[in-house]
C-alpha cells in the first residue's frame, strides 16, 4: 500500500524529474567541458613539434658530438655535425666541423664553397 501512495504522491514525481535534469545537466556540461578544451589545446600543436624538432636536433647533435669524441675523423659525423648545426641555424658552429672536413678531404669542392658561404654569411652577422 506505500508503493500505491508513493507513486500518486506529487512531490515524489516532482523529486524524480528534477533528480533527472540535474543528473543530464551535469553529464551535459562535462562533454561540453571535454569538447571545448579539446578544441583549445589544437594550436599547441604546432609549439609542440616545433619544440619536438628542436629537441630532435639537439639529440643528434650531442651524438655526432659523442661520436667525434671517440673518432675525431669521423666524416659520416662531421658531415651529420654540420647537416644538424645547419638546419639548427648555428652557423658559427658549423664551420669547425666543416673545416676539420676538408682537412680530411681536401678535393672536396662542396665543402670548400659551403665554408665560403658560411664565412661570409657569419661576417655579415
Amino acid at each position: 500500500m506505500a508503493q500505491t501512495t508513493s507513486r500518486k504522491n506529487p512531490f515524489f514525481r516532482i523529486l524524480i524529474i528534477i533528480s533527472g535534469l540535474s543528473f543530464a545537466g551535469s553529464t551535459l556540461f562535462g562533454l561540453f567541458g571535454l569538447f571545448t578544451k579539446a578544441f583549445q589545446e589544437q594550436p599547441n600543436t604546432a609549439q609542440s613539434a616545433a619544440v619536438s624538432k628542436n629537441a630532435q636536433l639537439e639529440a643528434q647533435e650531442q651524438g655526432y658530438e659523442l661520436v667525434l669524441q671517440r673518432e675525431p675523423e669521423n666524416q659520416i659525423a662531421l658531415k651529420g655535425l654540420v647537416d644538424t648545426r645547419l638546419e639548427m641555424n648555428d652557423l658559427p658552429g658549423a664551420v669547425e666541423p666543416l673545416e676539420k672536413l676538408i682537412k680530411l678531404e681536401p678535393d672536396n669542392t662542396g665543402y670548400k664553397a659551403l665554408l665560403a658561404q658560411l664565412t661570409s654569411k657569419t661576417r655579415e652577422k
